[in-house]
C-alpha cells in the first residue's frame, strides 16, 4: 500500500504568462517510498507539473505541500522544499556548472551550510550511488552525454532528498547507458529514495514504476502502473501508445500460457527468462 504523501499538489493550476492554462486543478501526491512515472505527450505539462512539485515554478491557484503542510515560498520555506524535493532536469549542461564533477556536486551541500566533513560524505556517497566515484576529479566538459547525465543527478543526490524528480533521464542515453542509469536508480530506490520520473516511454514505465501519473487534455489520472497502462481509452486520450510487454502478456494469457497473476516481463531479456521457465515447466 502507499505510504503518506510526502510532497502533494492540492488543487493546482499553472499558466505561463499571456498563455493559456496548461495545468488546471491538479491533485497530484506523490507517496513515500514508490516509484512512480509521470507520463504524457510532448506539451502535455510533464515538465511544468514537476517544476511546481519541485518549487521552481508556483502554483496561480492551488498550493503546493510537504509533508502535511503547506510551503511558504520564503528563504526557510523554500531551503526545506529543496532538503525535501530535488529536480534534475532533461539537459545535464542546464544544470552543470562547475570546473568539476566533485565541485559541481559539492555545491548544494555547501550552501546549506554544512561542516566540511559532513559535505565530503555526501559527495563521496553520492558519487558512489551513480558509480561515478573516478570521475570526482574529472572536468565536466570533458564529461560524456551519460557521464554529464549521472553527474547531474548526483549533485541532486547529495542533498539527501526524500524524493528525487527527474525530467526525462534517459533521453539521448544509449540502451547501455540507460541501463546504466536504472541500475543507479535501482541502488537510490533501494536506499529509500522515492524517485518520480519523467517520460513518455510506456514500455520503460512499465517495467520501472510501481505507479504512473497520465497527464491528457482532461486533467491527470494517478494509481498503479499496470492499471493506468492497460487502460486502453486513458491512453488514446494521453495519446500514448499501449506497452509491447502488456500486449504480449494479453496473449499468452487469452492462450491459456500465462497465469493471471504472473508479473508482466518488461522487457526481452525477461520474456525470454519466462519462456525458459515455462518450458522447464512444461
Amino acid at each position: 500500500m502507499p505510504g503518506p504523501a510526502v510532497v502533494e499538489l492540492v488543487g493546482a493550476g499553472f499558466a505561463y504568462e499571456d498563455g493559456p492554462a496548461v495545468l488546471s486543478g491538479i491533485d497530484f501526491a506523490v507517496p513515500e517510498g514508490r516509484s512512480l512515472a509521470v507520463l504524457g505527450r510532448n506539451g502535455s505539462g510533464k515538465t511544468t507539473l514537476l517544476r511546481l512539485l519541485s518549487g521552481g515554478l508556483r502554483c496561480r491557484s492551488g498550493r503546493l505541500r510537504v509533508a502535511g503542510e503547506d510551503v511558504a515560498y520564503d528563504r526557510k520555506g523554500l531551503t526545506r522544499l529543496r532538503t525535501t524535493v530535488q529536480l534534475v532536469v532533461q539537459d545535464p549542461d542546464d544544470q552543470l556548472f562547475a570546473a568539476s564533477v566533485g565541485q559541481d556536486v559539492s555545491f548544494g551541500p555547501m550552501n546549506l551550510g554544512l561542516p566540511e566533513g559532513e559535505v565530503r560524505a555526501r559527495v563521496r556517497a553520492a558519487l558512489e550511488a551513480l558509480d561515478i566515484t573516478a570521475l570526482e576529479d574529472r572536468p565536466t566538459h570533458l564529461l560524456s552525454y551519460g557521464q554529464r547525465k549521472r553527474a547531474a543527478i548526483a549533485g541532486a543526490v547529495a542533498m539527501r532528498p526524500r524524493v528525487l524528480i527527474l525530467d526525462e533521464p534517459t533521453a539521448g542515453l544509449d540502451p547501455h547507458g540507460q541501463e546504466r542509469l536504472l541500475a543507479a536508480l535501482d541502488g537510490l530506490r533501494g536506499s529509500g529514495t522515492t524517485v518520480v520520473m519523467a517520460t513518455h516511454d510506456v514500455d520503460l514505465a512499465l517495467r520501472w514504476a510501481d505507479d504512473a501519473a497520465v497527464l491528457t487534455p482532461g486533467g491527470l489520472r494517478a494509481g498503479p502502473v499496470e492499471e493506468l497502462l492497460g487502460d486502453a481509452e486513458l491512453l488514446d486520450a494521453a495519446r500514448l501508445r499501449r506497452p509491447w510487454a502488456m500486449a504480449v502478456a494479453r496473449l499468452l494469457r487469452a492462450r491459456g500460457l500465462m497465469g493471471a497473476d504472473e508479473p508482466v516481463p518488461g522487457t526481452p531479456e525477461e520474456l525470454d527468462a519466462w519462456g525458459a521457465r515455462s518450458a522447464r515447466r512444461g
